[in-house]
């Protein structure tokens, strides 16, 4: 069996490690190519501090640059008895180049390479899910266009309110993601520094050059307090879950207006047939399964910042195992609310909208205000115009061509989405992705020679 990084002499109860390891060696899988890439920028650096040769450098970047492939190809196992994935990754290097595969834990701990993958990982998955996000916007915005001039009744307290359209309730859910991602930037921002070189964190009597893992990896920035960088285990992950949920909270409304709207009482919406099922009783159903999980899984996610604050609350400085159980419900989470995006953005594009829905005169009344507007033009007191209006409405006279004329921006003659194209625009040009790419992309081609 394996040795563990810290072990010496003395044997672990079996229980115990069972308790101690729990999930973490399942979890360590979705880091596993990011603690690659990690080491790879760390032994660069050893070696330009002089603790590495250029020899050992070279095989071993070409031995961690196959554990890599092998973990894009999903190959990359943790052998029984080994303890998690920076240990898995060494026993490989020492089985493949000896005394060499030893040298690579130098001026690291296990806490600062966890921290290190945390933050890769967690990077590679705002990219990704914000590069999801940006094709469900695109489809909000063209059915937006699509459906500018058809009407629809705008609700407060659940009772008909006053005319809103389908380019405003699409384009609603647009903009809300809009400031969704740009939450996400922030997250990111917070993200995108780098905490290699603070050990355990107190930092290392060695030499580090923090600065060199900094630009070799793409971090904006270093985590600079080395205890602060062990402090910021638990705090990136809920200020990243708090990112999430807002996205989450976006489609989980998103997800339960379509779920009504698409119900018979209401008839606005049809959902497409292949995202409905049915009932194994009633075959007339065609139920908004896809939604109704959506809103559910989007709920969930939802909770998740809760979850990490309690988790790590009222903890002091330095380090502890309690952060370990984050990574349980942390790192499945993106994943999860990937796949959420998916199905609402193919959901959206396929959506047929009732073109008729103010034919009925049952929404008479959300007129009202358009009536009293009229008279107040005219020149009557608006008091005196609303109090005449609602007359007629007790008296049952009250009629209305059921024409709107709103003009003002982000009003339903003018929408305003060319405007709302250009802030996604510039919220995913803020992102940057380019210069993280370009350096891992470096880092994993580049020759120490």
């Amino acid at each position: 069996m394996a040795q563990k990084l810290w072990e010496k002499n003395t044997q672990i109860n079996k229980e115990i490690e069972k308790f101690t390891v729990g999930k973490d060696r399942e979890m360590d899988l979705y880091l596993a190519k990011h603690d690659v890439l990690g080491s790879m920028a760390h032994i660069t650096m050893l070696r330009e501090i002089g603790l590495l040769t250029a020899e050992e450098l070279e095989l071993l970047l070409a031995e961690l640059r196959k554990i890599y492939a092998a973990c894009e190809r999903g190959e990359f196992i943790i052998e029984e008895g080994v303890e998690d994935v920076h240990s898995q990754v060494e026993l490989l290097l020492t089985h493949r180049l000896g005394e060499t595969g030893k040298k690579i834990h130098s001026g690291r701990s296990r806490n600062d390479q966890v921290l290190l993958d945390l933050k890769l990982f967690t990077r590679t998955q705002l990219k990704e899910v914000a590069e999801a996000v940006e094709p469900l916007f695109n489809g909000l915005i063209r059915q937006s266009e699509k459906y500018k001039e058809i009407l629809m009744p705008g609700y407060t307290h659940l009772q008909i309110a006053m005319p809103s359209s389908f380019g405003l309730w699409f384009g609603a859910y647009a903009e809300s993601l809009v400031d969704d991602l740009t939450f996400l930037q922030a997250a990111y921002k917070i993200c995108n520094r780098n905490p290699l070189g603070s050990a355990a964190g107190y930092g290392s009597s060695f030499p580090l050059n923090r600065t060199l893992t900094t630009r070799l990896l793409g971090f904006d920035s270093m985590n600079y307090n080395v205890v602060y960088a062990q402090m910021g285990r638990g705090k990136m992950e809920r200020n990243v879950a708090f990112a999430l949920a807002g996205i989450a909270g976006t489609l989980s409304k998103l997800a339960y207006d379509a779920c009504l709207f698409n119900s018979q009482n209401f008839n606005f919406i049809k959902l497409p047939d292949e995202c409905t099922t049915g009932s194994s009783i009633m075959p007339h159903k065609k139920n908004p399964d896809v939604f109704e999980l959506t809103r559910a899984r989007c709920n969930k996610i939802q909770s998740l910042p809760q979850q990490i604050l309690m988790i790590a609350n009222n903890l002091p400085s330095g380090y502890f195992r309690d952060l370990q159980i984050i990574k349980e419900i942390f790192l499945p989470a993106f994943d999860e609310l990937k796949e959420c995006i998916r199905m609402a953005t193919y959901i959206i594009t396929e959506i047929k909208v009732n073109e008729h829905i103010l034919d009925d005169d049952k929404y008479l009344y959300i007129f009202s205000v358009e009536e009293v507007n009229r008279l107040v033009q005219e020149g009557t007191p608006f008091r005196d115009a609303y109090k005449e209006v609602g007359l007629n409405i007790e008296k049952g006279d009250f009629t209305h061509n059921k024409q709107v004329r709103h003009t003002h921006e982000g009003s339903i003659g003018n929408l305003c989405n060319e405007n709302l194209q250009l802030m996604m625009q510039k919220v995913m040009d803020g992102f940057d992705f380019e210069t993280v790419e370009a350096a891992e992309a470096s880092l994993l081609a580049e020759s120490s020679s």
